[in-house]
């Protein structure tokens, strides 16, 4: 856990920490945040978008986090591979390891291109071609250890899953261990079904071989059979209050809306003002999530795919409303301190949201990654 009182200047111990990370495509810092609250050190965060860069220096300054020792930058990833950004990413590199601490990168490239929601033109699209320079960023620094995040398609869709295996290739040939997995957020305690597919990888070097060590869900409370498999209500008339089914209450997102206190919250007021559309407001059966667009919670379930953009509207469970920012933020399991600026867009605020990997994935990895790495390093 990240000490929150310890100022800027005063510099926390290396012993006290797992690893240094460099976090790359940071959006608002959610996975960022999984990892310190495991033990790691983010020293350096890179977001292209300047409102999600800002949003994330809010929050840190919220929760008293230290500023990134080597601060924050809105370059592109391309630029790290040229070269007058190469050398500025080496020297951070190679100062973070000097004194025997591992490093490492983390990062989930735009995915739009390689989801089936999505664009679906692959790598060859303006977000695709990001997967294949964040690995090459990789082979090129020579992290310690990486962690690369996307969408189920990338893994599943046949085209995609094509250039999946040419990045391992890659991987493997300038010197990785590499193991992945399909997890599913509500493994880890999030009130959300989202599958992702994570990437790992420590050189080989190191003395170990990730392939077969790694254990990804050694944090995870529920496997992905267990989650899914409870009793879980489908619809319920809207107005009405269902009953109460036998689920984890923890997994729902009446829980989490009590959990975060979302109507006290900095960001409750927060929420798009219905023009149009008042009238499926007041119809659409509590649960029914069956649509692309206009899906409605269901207070005792868990939440769709916490996703924004496209059009997508989420309504409450039972008020004839759209969520607000502070119910899209406890949906992706945050502490219920985490806020976002209030000067902030709408857009800008549930597109961030939505980007993020939930807060209780990525400390779950990340927990994975820690126990990975305490198995020791032979340099």
């Amino acid at each position: 856990m990240v000490n929150k009182e310890i100022s800027i200047e005063t510099p926390t111990p290396s012993e006290s920490k797992v690893s240094r990370v460099v976090s790359f495509f940071s959006g608002c810092g959610l996975l960022d945040l999984g990892f310190e609250d495991s033990g790691f050190e983010i020293v350096f965060a890179n977001e292209i978008q300047n409102d999600f860069l800002n949003a994330y220096k809010y929050s840190r300054k919220q929760l008293h986090y230290e500023a990134p020792k080597y601060g924050y930058s809105t370059e592109s990833i391309d630029y790290y591979l040229e070269a007058k950004g190469k050398r500025e990413l080496g020297t951070f590199v190679n100062d973070a390891r000097k004194d025997g601490t591992p490093i490492g990168f983390i990062g989930g490239p735009p995915c739009p291109d390689f989801s089936v929601a999505g664009k679906n033109r692959g790598s060859t699209g303006d977000n695709g071609r990001l997967s294949q320079s964040y690995i090459d960023l990789i082979c090129t620094q020579k992290p310690d250890w990486f962690l690369f995040e996307n969408v189920r398609g990338l893994w599943r869709t046949k085209t995609h899953r094509a250039f999946f295996e040419k990045l391992k290739k890659q991987l493997d040939k300038a010197g990785y261990s590499v193991t992945e997995k399909l997890l599913n957020s509500l493994q880890f305690g999030v009130p959300q079904d989202r599958d992702r597919i994570f990437l790992f990888g420590s050189l080989k070097k190191l003395g170990f071989s990730t392939s077969t060590s790694f254990q990804w869900e050694i944090a995870a409370p529920y496997t992905r059979d267990v989650a899914f498999g409870f009793p879980w209500p489908i619809t319920d008339t809207f107005g009405l209050t269902p009953k109460k089914p036998n689920v984890p209450a923890e997994l729902t997102t009446l829980h989490w809306f009590k959990k975060n206190s979302v109507d006290k919250h900095p960001n409750s007021a927060h929420c798009f003002q219905a023009r149009a559309g008042l009238a499926k407001f007041e119809v659409i059966a509590e649960g029914d999530s069956s649509r692309k667009s206009y899906k409605r919670l269901h207070r005792y379930r868990y939440s769709p795919t916490v996703a924004y953009g496209n059009n997508e509207v989420h309504l409450h469970p039972w008020l004839p409303r759209r969520l607000t920012v502070a119910e899209a933020l406890s949906l992706q399991s945050l502490p219920q301190s985490f806020e976002l600026p209030p000067d902030m867009t709408l857009s800008s605020m549930f597109k961030t949201i939505g980007n993020g990997v939930p807060y209780l994935l990525g400390k779950g990895v990340a927990q994975a990654i820690s126990s990975h790495l305490a198995k020791g390093i032979v340099k």
